[in-house]
């Protein structure tokens, strides 16, 4: 078995333009400080970092790493969760994503989608250069504005959405196969893969590749009534990155899972900090424990009610509780009493007389 490494953070929510959120040395100085050992850092985001730079420069991501542990942390995983979500793009939802994407390819979705594309191999590129194994993304949707069926779908609908789903992801697939680094799809409401059975049918059409793997958190499992425990049992060896993210859902009378157009604060179903939600962290660390996943713990913060400081620094020690280190002996080795095949056999009433 294998430990999990962590505490870890996603830089994503507190990425800002007032120290000590505005550049990566003092952002990994301040999660440092807070207890967390990995950072997870959003691709996109260029007051922490250069993506295109990383991807061609040893000597900057060689600089990075090295600043980094000066600090105390490593890089879990680079995030491209806004880039990959613009591989797949249903025209429903182009004016919102659009400003997801660089200001030269905004208002133009071909464009947009072969900028998005170029990102994530630029990602692949990065990820080997910083000697990492594991990458954190979504996959982006075109059958989305379908998921609930009325008015009824036309036949082949969903397969022909997927079918073109893996088309645009099985050359990205293939890149990142020859850095070496995996893709964990984040299950996520909003995207075509949100549960096992629409990952399934993404990996059937890319042929199961290995490199098609998943970014578990909970939290989303939570707001659509996912078992999130039987999953793990499940999907457990394409589960490569872990996203520890709280959450609750408290229907009423009036509101359940659709959420009643209501904000996130009034929803019955919403991300909390850790420790505040309804997640059962402590049968989850045992599961990965048990089924050998040695990743990061990686806290995304998301809650409508605590302020993201009060969160990250409760945060690290939160994790850090939970993390499992696994032994590397029997519980009853005491008792052990040798190896004797002669014996085995008296036990079981064979051989001899």
């Amino acid at each position: 078995m294998k430990t999990i490494k962590g505490p870890a953070l996603f830089l994503a929510q507190f990425a800002g333009d007032e120290a000590p959120f505005d550049s990566l040395e003092s952002i990994a100085q301040w999660a440092a400080s807070l207890g967390y050992k990995g950072i997870q850092i959003p691709s996109n985001d260029t007051r922490l970092f250069d993506l295109e730079t990383a991807a061609e420069s040893q000597t900057y991501c060689d600089e990075i790493t090295g600043m980094l542990a000066d600090k105390g942390v490593a890089i879990t995983e680079l995030s491209t969760h806004l880039q990959g979500q613009l591989v797949a793009v249903h025209p429903a939802y182009d004016a919102q994503f659009d400003g997801f994407a660089a200001p030269h390819v905004r208002g133009n979705p071909k464009a947009r989608q072969e900028w998005a594309v170029a990102q994530m191999k630029l990602a692949a590129r990065a990820s080997r250069r910083l000697g990492l194994r594991t990458h954190a993304s979504f996959s982006g949707a075109l059958a989305w504005p379908y998921f609930y069926p009325w008015p009824q779908r036309p036949a082949g609908l969903v397969e022909d959405a997927f079918d073109e789903l893996a088309r645009r992801w099985k050359p990205i697939l293939d890149v990142f196969d020859e850095n070496g680094v995996d893709i964990g799809y984040e299950i996520h409401p909003g995207e075509d893969l949100h549960d096992g059975i629409t990952f399934e049918m993404f990996l059937d059409r890319v042929g199961h590749h290995p490199r098609a793997n998943i970014l578990y958190d909970p939290s989303h499992y939570v707001l659509q009534q996912l078992d999130y425990l039987a999953f793990l049992d499940i999907y457990h060896e394409r589960i490569k990155c872990f996203h520890v993210k709280d959450a609750e859902f408290r229907p009423s009378g009036k509101v359940g899972v659709y959420g009643g157009y209501q904000n996130w604060i009034d929803r019955p179903g919403r991300f909390r900090s850790l420790g505040d939600g309804q997640v059962d962290f402590r049968q989850i660390f045992a599961k990965l424990a048990q089924y050998d996943f040695d990743g990061w713990a990686v806290l995304e913060w998301e809650c409508a009610l605590k302020h993201p400081e009060q969160g990250a620094a409760q945060g690290a020690p939160f994790i850090a509780e939970h993390i499992i280190r696994v032994t590397d002996k029997a519980f009853d080795d005491f008792a052990d009493s040798g190896s004797d095949r002669a014996l085995n056999a008296r036990l079981m009433g064979i051989g001899g007389d």
